[in-house]
């Protein structure tokens, strides 16, 4: 029922940026915590960004000032823009969300729903 598409993913010289989006759709009413992870090729998924329903958001303090995550609650959509890309950004970038009144936990297992991913690729 529940579905979360991303997209705008692509392949981007260092120094440049990309505008991620996440679109959810099959939601409930409940108030939700939107968040974006990524995984490398040969590391671990790691927590990136998220934004809570009133519009707080949390960081990885990898992306800070770089990273900026916003979302359209009208659209059910989380957005994630990524300025100042670096070859260590290159990643799968998926979105999630968590039924939560504030921000969700950073790790992983906290979230209830996942997208497939959307692929980055920062060349040096």
């Amino acid at each position: 029922q529940v579905q979360l598409v991303e997209s705008g993913g692509g392949l981007v010289q260092a120094g440049g940026s990309l505008r991620l989006s996440c679109a959810a759709s099959g939601l409930s009413r409940i108030k939700n915590a939107m968040a974006w992870f990524r995984q490398a090729p040969g590391k671990e998924r790691e927590f990136v960004a998220a934004v809570s329903w009133s519009g707080k958001t949390d960081y990885a303090d990898s992306v800070k000032g770089r990273f900026t995550i916003s979302r359209d609650n009208a659209k059910n959509t989380v957005y994630l823009q990524i300025n100042s890309l670096q070859p260590e950004d290159t990643a799968v970038y998926c979105c999630a969300v968590k039924y939560d009144m504030g921000l969700p936990s950073k790790q992983s297992s906290g979230m209830d729903y996942w997208g497939e991913g959307t692929l980055v690729t920062v060349s040096s």
